[in-house]
């Protein structure tokens, strides 16, 4: 990893995570994309419980930037969408799709943020859940916590946790095996259930994107939204302003702030008419491209056929040194969601994310090997983990 996303004391693997739980319980199952324990809610051997908990990470600063610059508040809306999805779409990896409790978790610093900021991320979190209400995806909001932790938090930092309960033979497990196809589900673009275009940011990566494209004005406009102790040499050290112009939105700040796409609708569909010819669902989230090497064993993964690279990653790697080994590794880079599978199912597949208005394509393929491994075929190189 490059120096410059190190110093920002982030890291894409987060390879002191992973050290920290290598020898705690994995729950019913040794390999699923979240864990899964006993039901014990209901005391029912036929059935598992999933929690999971996640959030818009430092996209919240984000928001908080372009809200003070722009004066425009909704962007808070898409902060609660981020925090949600983040969880929802993690869920639906292993087969929850349905009757989802959640709670949400913000702590703000009241001296900056004010109440009107707690409603618009109140009301975007009932916005996405009636959203995914009228496509059978049913999220019960059980309130949470709102936190004045001015102390130790310099501007809002918003969670959810969430809550599914489903029978432990209907739980998607990582069995990924050589012969399985990869299709990939488009991070971009605008799904049928999606109210505007979509950049395909998600939610990970922004403390890269913001401080790497954004120019130092804000630095000194906003300290509160970058911790003291990070170089300056690597604080909002880009050419942009978040009001300049772009392609696919209204202004760069909106193509950054994109809410994160949710892929439920159509997972749901899919696990429906081919649950049992599937080996593994992946959310490409932290690590990126790379985030499916933490659940297979002895594996060569081939991306050899990716998506086009949407606008957003094009300016974050133009504006930059990085390297693409890099961006891989940080950004899902035009895909967010990987269905590992029988290459039987890849036309129904395709066809279902159709008719979800999202594109969709096999991206590569998987073969046996004496060690995990990943290779990925871009326009411009081949780049291997």
């Amino acid at each position: 990893m490059s120096k410059r996303y190190l110093e920002r004391g982030v890291s894409s693997q987060k390879e002191d995570v992973h050290k920290a739980i290598k020898n705690q319980d994995k729950g019913l199952f040794n390999n699923t994309f979240c864990k899964v324990v006993p039901d014990i809610l209901s005391n029912d051997h036929k059935y598992c419980n999933v929690m999971h908990a996640d959030g818009a990470g430092t996209k919240s600063a984000l928001a908080y930037l372009y809200w003070k610059e722009t004066g425009d508040i909704s962007v808070w809306r898409g902060i609660a969408q981020d925090a949600l999805i983040m969880n929802i779409d993690d869920l639906i990896c292993v087969g929850i799709t349905d009757n989802i409790i959640m709670s949400s978790t913000i702590g703000r610093n009241k001296h900056i943020i004010p109440g009107e900021v707690i409603s618009q991320i109140i009301e975007g979190n009932n916005d996405i859940i009636n959203m995914l209400k009228a496509y059978d995806i049913n999220i019960t909001s059980a309130g949470g916590e709102t936190a004045d932790v001015g102390d130790i938090t310099r501007t809002i930092i918003v969670d959810s946790t969430v809550i599914g309960r489903e029978k432990r033979e209907k739980i998607v497990r990582c069995n990924i095996k050589g012969g399985d196809i990869i299709i990939g589900l488009s991070s971009s673009g605008r799904a049928k259930y999606e109210k505007e275009f979509n950049s395909g940011i998600g939610s990970n990566g922004l403390t890269s994107a913001r401080h790497d494209i954004l120019s130092n004005i804000y630095s000194q406009k906003y300290p509160e939204t970058y911790a003291k102790e990070t170089n300056k040499n690597f604080i909002y050290c880009g050419k942009r302003l978040l009001t300049d112009n772009c392609v696919s939105h209204e202004n760069i700040g909106k193509l950054l702030l994109s809410p994160t796409r949710t892929y439920a609708p159509l997972i749901k569909r899919l696990l429906v008419n081919h649950f049992k010819n599937i080996s593994g669902i992946i959310h490409c989230t932290g690590g990126g491209q790379t985030k499916v090497l933490h659940f297979c064993e002895n594996k060569k993964i081939i991306k050899n056929d990716l998506f086009e690279i949407p606008e957003i990653f094009k300016i974050i790697y133009e504006d930059t040194n990085s390297s693409l080994k890099e961006m891989y590794e940080v950004f899902n880079m035009g895909h967010r969601m990987e269905i590992y599978c029988d290459s039987g199912i890849a036309d129904d597949i395709i066809n279902i994310a159709n008719e979800f208005q999202i594109e969709a394509k096999i991206i590569g393929f998987v073969e046996e090997s004496s060690k995990n491994s990943l290779i990925i075929q871009s326009e411009k190189e081949t780049i291997e983990y």
